[in-house]
């Protein structure tokens, strides 16, 4: 199962959308997907039109021990793809987790005994997945460390607006500690432009910047600002499912085929 966790400090970059759609984009396609809503705000989970108020058990009980992630996965409304809940009760996990011993690694021990239970194939625990798609809250703290231990890469998306590049060096910083100290290979697979609208000339210049900046570690893929996306997320659905035809469902497919031959380039032989 490729692990994937999309992660900026700051709010409002579409980092929510991108997991949602490139799931559901990736789904179509036949893949199997999890995605996990790491953030206390939940947005992820009632983008998928599930209250946090009604959940039993989310994410938050995963953390401290009170169940498994196996009890926790629900069926979304797009064949192929499934999610962990979050709820408000996270807000309070890294006050509970702050003494608890390997309290880096609570996620990812948590996926490992998953991903057992999964491929045993005796029906008892949902899954198996082709991808765990991760939901990182907008911080740099606990439940963000947790997340960068648990996967081997990570998108970033960058809002095409001013201060782009701002918290960049420290968010490289704080996956490179983690990479170095808990998680060897973890890596950045690509930044990711979104809420780009070429009609304005701050949104091209500040694009070219991030190319210029970053680089091949930018998709060739740009998510254009389209009001459709915002739409679909406050009906409790995926762009595809929404409006179909609309240059957000065209840009996440475009996505996902990037994403999926980026992982093939990764795994391919050397020479």
């Amino acid at each position: 199962m490729r692990r994937i966790a999309f992660m900026n400090q700051k709010g409002g970059v579409g980092k929510t959308t991108t997991c949602v759609n490139l799931g559901a984009a990736l789904a179509r396609r036949g893949l199997r997907v999890l995605l996990l809503d790491l953030d206390p705000q939940a947005n992820l989970t009632v983008h998928l039109d599930v209250r946090p108020d009604s959940l039993d058990r989310s994410v938050y009980d995963v953390l401290c021990g009170r169940a498994s992630l196996a009890d926790v996965v629900r069926p979304t409304s797009t064949l192929g793809m499934d999610v962990v809940p979050s709820s408000l009760d996270l807000a309070g996990a890294e006050m509970e987790l702050v003494s608890a011993v390997g309290r880096e690694q609570i996620l990812k021990d948590a996926l490992a005994r998953l991903e057992a239970a999964s491929s045993a194939g005796d029906g008892t625990a949902p899954g198996p997945w082709d991808f765990l798609l991760l939901d990182c809250p907008p911080s740099l703290g606990l439940l963000t460390v947790n997340a960068l231990t648990a996967v081997r890469e990570v998108i970033v998306p960058l809002q095409a607006e001013f201060f782009a590049l701002q918290g960049m060096a420290r968010l490289r910083d704080v996956i490179a500690l983690v990479e170095g100290r808990l998680n060897p290979g973890l890596a950045i697979l690509g930044i990711l432009p979104s809420m780009v609208d070429s009609r304005t000339t701050l949104s091209r210049e500040v694009l070219a910047e991030i190319r210029t900046y970053f680089g091949a570690a930018v998709f060739g893929t740009a998510i254009r600002r389209n009001v459709k996306l915002s739409e679909a997320s406050s009906h409790g659905r995926t762009v595809f499912e929404y409006a179909p035809g609309s240059n957000g469902a065209a840009d996440y497919a475009a996505l996902a085929e990037e994403v999926l031959r980026r992982g093939a380039l990764a795994r391919a032989p050397a020479g």
